[in-house]
Formats: C-alpha cells, structure tokens, sequence
C-alpha cells in the first residue's frame, strides 16, 4: 500500500498529516509519497526532518510546475504515478490531502471494503470542527439541508439501479482527500487527470467509464481543514469564503430535480439490462425501443450510443447526447421542496405508496432552470 499526497506550502500541516498516516496499526502504508510543488515554505524540511521517525519510507519529490500547470491535479497525477511506481502491478494507491489527518482506522476500513469487491473506495472528508466555527452557521445549516438533498437523490439511484459494489448505506462524496484504487484499475482509467479544478471527481468519472466496481464507504474518514484561503483556486476553501460573501443561488451542480433524477436511475437501468443482453449476444431492438421512447428520442439514438467494450463508456454518450438527461438546476429557495418530492418518489420506490407524477399547478420554479 502507497499513499500519495499532493502538497504546496503545508509546512504547519505536513508533520499532523504524516502522524496520521503513522498510527495506523497493522494497516500502516509501506511508502507514502509526497508530491511537494512551487513550495515557497519549509514544507520540505519539516517532512525530511520526520522521515527517520516514521514507520513507514517517505519520498519527498519536489517540482516547480509552470504557472498553467501549477495545481492539484498536475501534482495528484505525478504522485499517483510515483506510488503506482512503489506499490506494483498488484498493489493498492490512496490518495489524501497534505491539509487532512486520516482517522486512525482509515486503511483498515478501507481494506474491508476492498476485500468486499470494491476496486476503489472513496472516503468521507470532514471539516475540522474547531476550523469550522469559523464558518457562519447559516453555510452550515444550508450545507446540512443540500447533503440531505444529495443523499435522498441517491436513495433514488440506489432503488432504481442498485449497485450490488456500493450497497445502502453510502454517501455521495469524491473527494481526493480520501480515495484509494488498485494499480490495475488506476492504469485502466488512465490516471488522474491534471485538471486545474475538480481533479477527483474527473478521476472517478473516468474510472466508471471504465466499469470499475466504486465503494463510497462512510466509515472511511479524513478529517481536512476549514480554511478560506486555499491553494487551488476554485477549491473548496475558494468556495467557502465565495459563499461567506453570498450564498450561490443554485445548488451544487451534481444535483438536480428530483424527478429528473428518477428519469436518469431508470434510464442508467434499462441501459445497463441493455448492454449485458447485448454482450451476451441477445436480442433487444424492443427494449432498445422502449427505452427511446421514454427518453423521447429515435430508437437508433440509443442503439449507436450502445456500442462499446464498457456499459459506463457507453451510459456517458447517452446521457451527454440525450436531450431529456440534460442535467437541470435546483434553486436553493426551492429545496425544501424538491426534497419533499423526492422523498415521495423514495416511498413509491420503496413499496410504501404509489409514485405520484408532480401536479403543474405544484411544479417549482427550479425545475425550469438550466445549467
């Protein structure tokens, strides 16, 4: 086991990091490895001075990325690279933030869910509780109601297109404060990407398209910091200390209306059923046509987005080139309820009532609004 770390200008928050990953008991890693670029600070010095007392061997690979390229993801994708170097073909990488302390039980858990079929587990990042009082109460409270939001929605996938790797409960996060992937898997999905922004969730989009089994296991957890001064631009203190000025009107945009959201768990279903008829040399121009004509589409539209060695290559065409799965904002006025019709459509799900389509007369303003 490999852990890389992306790390810029961390000289006060290096040393909690490393400890963290140090008092993991019998899961202790065998390498960490420490991407350290365009460091002003002692940031080196501090993590060299350690590295005689730590359980584990430590690499200290320092760059100076031009400008365009200065940012998490060039430096997550380096350090990706050196571990997989460290940890083989047949071994485990996990990636944290040089800003969190990993809970001590962190790669034990994380190793369950592997030994459960998972090939990548992602963790929860939690903010420092102390850092976090320095965040206003409302962003809290508005945080809570749209985490809320965001796992009744997933409620929703999980009854209509059950993942038998990432069973209930689970939680919606990818952050790269905690994942961890195989070799094998990370080689398929080509790596991270070095995106400026958002490197995470790029990197798990890219190992879904590739049908990696994903666990999204809350009882892994790493705690991170609540700064508001950060060192990605557009990251998450970035978006803290934007919402401390003025709350984003729209919620985060992986969240959506919630029958739209009912649409794409059938739709990634009826596909899915699609595809393994498909590759087990079946018969499905009726069912290709069902599914058309709940999507609104011809049926030939859905039959050339079906060719591909992988149900997640061929989910992304159809869902990026379907009209109806056009994703669709949510208004943050307009929350409480799009929550109270999702949790109606859970209910139909669940067995407990019928799923009732929306009145008009009762539709939200959201549900008119386009990302």
């Amino acid at each position: 086991m490999v852990v890389a770390i992306p790390v810029r200008d961390e000289e006060t928050r290096i040393g909690p990091c490393l400890l963290g990953l140090a008092v993991q008991g019998r899961h202790t890693p065998d390498h960490v490895v420490l991407l350290v670029n365009n460091t002003t600070d002692a940031t080196v010095a501090r993590a060299r001075d350690m590295s005689p007392s730590l359980p584990f061997a430590l690499t200290v690979a320092c760059r100076v990325y031009p400008d365009a390229h200065a940012h998490a993801g060039t430096a997550r994708r380096e350090a990706m690279e050196i571990a997989a170097q460290r940890a083989g073909a047949g071994g485990i990488l996990l990636t944290t933030d040089a800003d969190g302390i990993v809970a001590p039980d962190w790669i034990g858990r994380t190793l369950s869910a592997f030994a459960d079929g998972a090939q990548v587990v992602c963790g929860r990042a939690l903010i420092d509780p102390t850092e976090a009082l320095a965040i206003p109460a409302h962003l809290h409270r508005d945080d809570d109601r749209e985490v809320a939001y965001g796992t009744v929605l997933d409620r929703i996938h999980d009854l209509a297109d059950p993942d038998p790797y990432d069973p209930w409960p689970r939680h919606t996060e990818h952050s790269g404060a905690s994942i961890a992937v195989t070799v094998a898997a990370w080689a398929r999905a080509g790596g991270v990407p070095a995106l400026p922004i958002a490197e995470d969730r790029a990197f798990i989009a890219a190992l879904r398209r590739v049908d990696t089994p994903i666990r999204h296991a809350a009882d892994v957890q790493v705690t991170v910091s609540g700064r508001i001064r950060g060192r990605a631009r557009g990251g998450m203190a970035d978006t803290i200390a934007r919402r401390m000025k003025r709350q984003d009107e729209l919620l985060d945009d992986s969240l959506e209306p919630a029958d739209d959201c009912l649409r794409r768990a059938r739709a990634r279903a009826w596909l899915r059923h699609l595809h393994d008829e498909r590759g087990m040399g079946l018969g499905t121009r009726a069912s290709t046509a069902d599914l058309a004509a709940m999507l609104g589409v011809p049926a030939h539209h859905v039959a050339h987005r079906m060719i591909g060695p992988y149900f997640g290559m061929c989910w992304e065409r159809l869902e990026a080139e379907t009209p109806s799965l056009r994703r669709r904002g949510v208004r943050r006025s307009d929350l409480a309820w799009h929550h109270a019709r999702a949790a109606d459509i859970v209910a139909g799900l669940s067995g407990s009532r019928p799923i009732q389509s929306p009145q008009p007369a009762l539709m939200s303003p959201a549900s008119r609004s386009i990302r």
